[in-house]
């Protein structure tokens, strides 16, 4: 049995109550229920002036009015006297009787019978209880109470016994015996039932429960799995709580570290910046760091797999590794070391450089710590987003072993003594270095995919210059614009990045479940590989003259497409990075997400919709790579398939770009892409000397008329989202950038100012604004604001173009890097990070203005 003690005006909590107590604040919904007498309110002789203390009543209103959160009060009091005695909110949960009374008077009206037995059991008591001095007997509605604590001991144990051999006998009486209390009631209860009660009605995933008396054991015997019982009091009586505490006021001490923790893991323990951190990647993973050098988000073994360092979606226990200087302090700044995916993170005293490599059983997170302070460390792996529980292992001097996960993992770390600690499911290291000791410069590497800590055979130096050669050579290869030409530079490697080199598919973006709005619940995984998405950024590479990526895709694109059985319109809107289709999309509810913002998902049920817009993109793909080297047989192949698929389905309706959770309708922005298709088919064809299917020239007729005439609103004077609609939606700008209206068409012009006017907001431009389907609200949606500019461009609006082009790359982070989204009102980035979407829009625009 552990136990706390108060000195003063100091709580020490013994280390496991505090470790059960920070456990248990991370469950999802957690019930918080506690006795009054003894555990809110101090024992007193005169009941009647038992009031809770300030810090436990603020301590509980606190909690109540936490999301997720339900709070409640078990006493043997009448629930009158216990609602006027606390005077605790309406959002505290209060429960008379021992269980009997759960509202305002009694819950249920007593049948007759009953009722008639509580008048008997009342006069029976009167009559044993009358003329004994000090004895109270306390009516409540299904019961009656005998307090002896102003008795004398030996009134009292005369009462008692009287009671015991008398009407607690009765065969249809309840008897809850307390402190100097014996209560009988007429209908069966206690506080376990009422602990039951209250943990269905609130769902509770856990319950903690604090009681001092006999009658809270009741309630501790009913606790199981992640639940937390805690005793009040010193009396060394028999208890089946796991844990004891002094008095009334170290139960306010556990109170204040359970509000403290769980409102930190609600809301997000100070939440950086989106667009603040950086990527690492070696195109075969990719890894998310903190301005102040904390690893806060790394998936193994592939970037769609669980995630080891989940720190990012709000909890430090879905796990981190993190190089400060033992002073503590902000950096002074952070940086990409030019032309690579290599990120300096320095202090005065202290650089930590940081770049994945790759070995031949998986990935590695490299780490040098170089300078002439002190640093401190902390290492907590927690594979599967923290839900697999694991021990670390010191090997000699020379690292740790990670066991408990599927997936082998090491860290190689020579030369640095670990302090192991553990939370009662997973271990934590921690180690402070001094560099002047270890000749100005420690290293870390984690390796994936292997449990091996022997030394490299090629030295740290040799390894970073080796990784970085790879990308200088690379990004020097590129045929940049003069226009922003490091931001360019730097969407490109960040493009690259996104690159799953051994499948072939490139990611959408880094990261699952960063918010499109802060504590909303628009969080969607990202990680996979959206044919639309993977196009585009293979394009605006192939642009920049870097064909690996997009000839890769292809390839990928083809075995995606062969696995339809010659269906090709059967196609999913996205795959998981190996070409298979995702899983249900599911919610990983222990983590309370980026800044408060729940759920977290894992999946993308758009996996399931109809989206008869990837086609196009994908055609517009092969046709930029035909144009700069001969087309192979599998790129005429995919684009008669695509072509032939368009042609079956083109007419349907479908969920569009955006992936509606609504209904299907005649978006105009898919009917463009399907006109694209067939389009840059004949294109294809037609420039390598191939006969052109005469229907295809039909086709590409039929939906251009289709659109064109179906697709214009005659009362909003422009294109609107869909046939027959309304709203505005920027995805129609594309009725002019595809090409199927000319740059001077009076509908073209008049759909960009339309778009303009109604979701154009400074420096960004929102998808939409007609109701989706889904609660909450988004930020302005970075790749519609690189179409706005690009759509100024083609109607001659040069300078307007230059001006948001000026705007918008002020949204990118400080080292480059741009989310999904960005809230003009509170000038914050949203959405999943960095989003290839942002940075192939921000090329295109680039080289855009540099042609015109």
């Amino acid at each position: 049995m552990n136990q706390i003690s108060a000195t003063g005006n100091g709580l020490s909590l013994d280390p496991d109550l505090r470790a059960a107590v920070l456990r248990v604040a991370r469950v999802p919904n957690l019930l918080v229920a506690c006795d009054y007498d003894g555990t809110l309110a101090p024992i007193v002789a005169d009941p009647t002036k038992a009031t809770p203390s300030p810090e436990s009543v603020a301590a509980v209103r606190a909690l109540s009015s936490l999301p997720q959160t339900t709070v409640g009060v078990i006493s043997g009091r009448a629930l009158r006297d216990l609602a006027a005695l606390s005077r605790l909110p309406a959002e505290v949960r209060l429960v008379g009787s021992h269980g009997s009374e759960f509202d305002v008077g009694y819950v249920d009206e007593l049948p007759p019978e009953r009722s008639q037995r509580r008048s008997e059991l009342q006069a029976a008591l009167n009559a044993i209880c009358r003329d004994q001095p000090g004895v109270r007997l306390e009516g409540k509605p299904a019961s009656v109470a005998v307090h002896t604590r102003a008795a004398p001991r030996d009134v009292a144990q005369r009462v008692f016994d009287a009671v015991r051999s008398g009407a607690a006998l009765w065969p249809d009486i309840e008897v809850t015996t307390g402190k100097e209390v014996i209560e009988l009631s007429v209908v069966p209860t206690d506080k376990g039932v009422a602990i039951d009660a209250l943990r269905m009605q609130a769902s509770a995933s856990a319950v903690v429960y604090l009681g001092d008396d006999a009658t809270d054991e009741k309630a501790f015997a009913h606790l199981h799995g992640p639940d937390l019982g805690v005793k009040v009091g010193t009396v060394e009586e028999e208890t089946q709580a796991r844990f004891r505490i002094d008095d009334a006021d170290a139960a306010v001490a556990v109170l204040e570290l359970l509000l403290f923790t769980r409102r930190r893991w609600l809301f997000g323990e100070q939440a950086v910046p989106i667009e603040r951190h950086s990527m690492l990647s070696n195109t075969h993973t990719v890894a998310l760091l903190t301005p102040a050098a904390r690893v806060t988000w790394l998936c193994h073994p592939k970037p769609d797999s669980g995630a080891v360092f989940a720190d990012l979606l709000g909890d430090t226990a879905a796990g981190h590794f993190t190089v400060q200087p033992e002073r503590g302090g902000i950096p002074l700044g952070q940086r990409y070391r030019p032309g690579t995916m290599t990120v300096e993170t320095r202090w005065s005293g202290l650089t930590v450089t940081d770049w994945l490599d790759h070995h031949r059983t998986g990935n590695s997170l490299i780490r040098v710590l170089s300078g002439s302070s002190r640093a401190r460390i902390d290492f907590v792996p927690r594979p599967d987003f923290g839900q697999v529980h694991i021990r670390l292992q010191p090997i000699g001097g020379d690292g740790l072993l990670v066991l408990g996960s599927n997936e082998p993992i090491a860290l190689y770390s020579p030369g640095i003594e670990w302090e192991i600690t553990s939370d009662g499911h997973s271990d934590t290291a921690r180690a402070t270095v001094d560099l002047n000791e270890l000749g100005g410069s420690a290293m870390l590497e984690l390796r994936l995919g292997t449990d091996s800590v022997e030394a490299p055979r090629v030295p740290i130096a040799e390894r970073q210059i080796a990784a970085e050669t790879l990308w200088r050579d690379w990004a020097e290869s590129l045929k940049l614009p003069s226009v922003a030409k490091d931001l360019v530079r730097r969407s490109a490697l960040t493009l690259r990045g996104l690159w799953h080199k051994p499948s072939g598919a490139i990611l959408a973006a880094a990261t699952s479940s960063l918010p499109e709005e802060i504590g909303g619940s628009r969080n969607w995984d990202y990680r996979y590989c959206w044919l639309r998405d993977a196009s585009l950024t293979a394009k605006a590479l192939v642009d920049l003259g870097s064909l690996e990526e997009a000839e890769s895709l292809v390839r990928w694109t083809l075995r995606v497409s062969d696995n339809t059985d010659g269906h090709p319109e059967r196609l999913h809107p996205l795959y998981t990075l190996d070409g298979n289709e995702l899983g249900p999309e599911a919610v990983i509810e222990a983590l309370p997400g980026y800044a408060g913002s729940r759920p977290v998902r894992i999946g993308n049920a758009a996996n399931g919709q109809v989206q008869l817009d990837v086609f196009g993109p994908v055609a517009d793909l092969l046709c930029a790579l035909a144009d700069v080297r001969p087309p192979e047989e599998g790129d005429f192949a995919l684009m008669n398939a695509m072509v032939e698929a368009v042609e079956r389905r083109w007419h349907e309706p479908d969920h569009g770009i955006w992936e509606a959770r609504r209904r299907p309708r005649h978006y105009v922005y898919s009917k463009v892409m399907c006109w694209m298709t067939v389009d840059r088919g004949i294109r294809l064809f037609e420039r390598q000397g191939r006969p052109v299917p005469e229907v295809w020239h039909t086709l590409r007729r039929t939906i251009a008329d289709n659109v064109l005439d179906k697709g214009w609103n005659e009362k909003v004077g422009a294109y609107t989202v869909a046939y027959g609609y309304e709203e505005m939606d920027a995805s129609v700008l594309w009725i002019g950038l595809s090409g199927l209206l000319e740059d001077d068409d009076p509908r073209f012009l008049a759909t960009v100012l339309a778009v303009e006017a109604d979701l154009r907001e400074g420096p960004t431009v929102y998808r939409y604004r007609w109701d989706d389907g889904l609660p909450g609200a988004e930020g302005g949606f970075h790749l519609c604001t690189t179409w706005m500019i690009e759509a100024y461009l083609r109607t001659g609006r040069r300078a307007d173009a230059e001006e948001l082009f000026a705007q918008f790359i002020e949204c990118a982070g400080p080292t480059g890097l741009l989310p999904e989204e960005y809230d003009p009102l509170t000038e914050r980035a949203l959405g999943n990070h960095p989003q290839a979407y942002s940075h192939l829009g921000l090329i295109r625009c680039a080289l855009e203005l540099d042609r015109s």
